[in-house]
Parts: structure tokens; C-alpha cells; sequence
């Protein structure tokens, strides 16, 4: 049995454009995309770094987490007059550092509070202990 192949040619689409105009085009495009995004303020981190804050003060993170708590209201407020100055990457930038700030105080606002609830509960037991030992003897 012989086996033919047959010859099929596909047609080839022929473009005004020559290929380096439509790369450029292409690149122009994203360009453009590309500084619309970048010109978005960013309102929604803002909000999120926000909530993170106000969550860290309602944990105790100006007590038990100062120096965190601190660095994040201060990066907040960065953030804001960045966003006021049109600097909206910077904005981002703060705001995220704001936010992560804020979680890493309230996270030590809560351990602290965790520690001083276990100190609190360890001295209940050994005041019963003495108490029961008392009422022993």
C-alpha cells in the first residue's frame, strides 16, 4: 500500500500594516494601560489599612504595641498626603505598610493580653492552693 500525502496550501493573510507598526501599536496600547492604572488613587487599600487601625486601637494596640501602632498611624497619614499630592503609587505603597503594621499591633496587643490573662489565671490557682492548704492544716 503506498501512501500519498497531498500538498495543501494555507492561505496566508496578508496585512497592511508592516509587523513593527503593529508591535508599536501594541506597546503604545499597553502603555497606556499600564499609566491608567497607575493613575488610580487608592482608595480601597486606604480603607483596609483604615479598618486595620481602627482594629488595632480597639485591641490595645496603643498600650501594649506602641512603637507599631505608632509607625502605622504615622505611614497612614503619609499615605493620605500622598493620595493628596497625586502620588498614588507612594499611597499604595504607605498604605500597605500601614496596614501590615497595624496587623503585626494588634496581633501583639492580643498576646500581650493572652500573657497577662495566663499571669492572672497561674496567681488564681496558686492563691486556691495556699487557701486549700490553709483550711487543711
Amino acid at each position: 500500500m503506498e501512501l500519498k500525502t497531498m500538498k495543501t496550501s494555507t492561505a496566508t493573510t496578508t496585512s497592511t500594516f508592516p509587523r513593527g507598526l503593529k508591535l508599536a501599536a501594541l506597546a503604545l496600547g499597553c502603555g497606556f494601560v499600564l499609566a491608567g492604572c497607575a493613575g488610580n488613587p487608592p482608595t480601597e487599600q486606604y480603607a483596609v489599612t483604615q479598618s486595620a487601625v481602627n482594629s488595632a486601637v480597639s485591641a490595645g494596640g496603643t498600650e501594649f504595641a506602641a512603637v507599631e501602632m505608632k509607625a502605622a498611624q504615622d505611614k497612614l497619614k503619609q499615605a493620605e498626603l500622598a493620595m493628596h499630592d497625586k502620588q498614588y503609587d507612594q499611597a499604595r505603597l504607605l498604605a500597605e505598610q500601614a496596614e501590615w503594621d497595624a496587623r503585626v499591633a494588634e496581633r501583639k496587643a492580643q498576646a500581650m493580653k493572652a500573657e497577662q490573662s495566663l499571669k492572672d489565671s497561674q496567681q488564681g490557682v496558686q492563691e486556691l492552693r495556699q487557701e486549700s492548704q490553709r483550711s487543711v492544716q
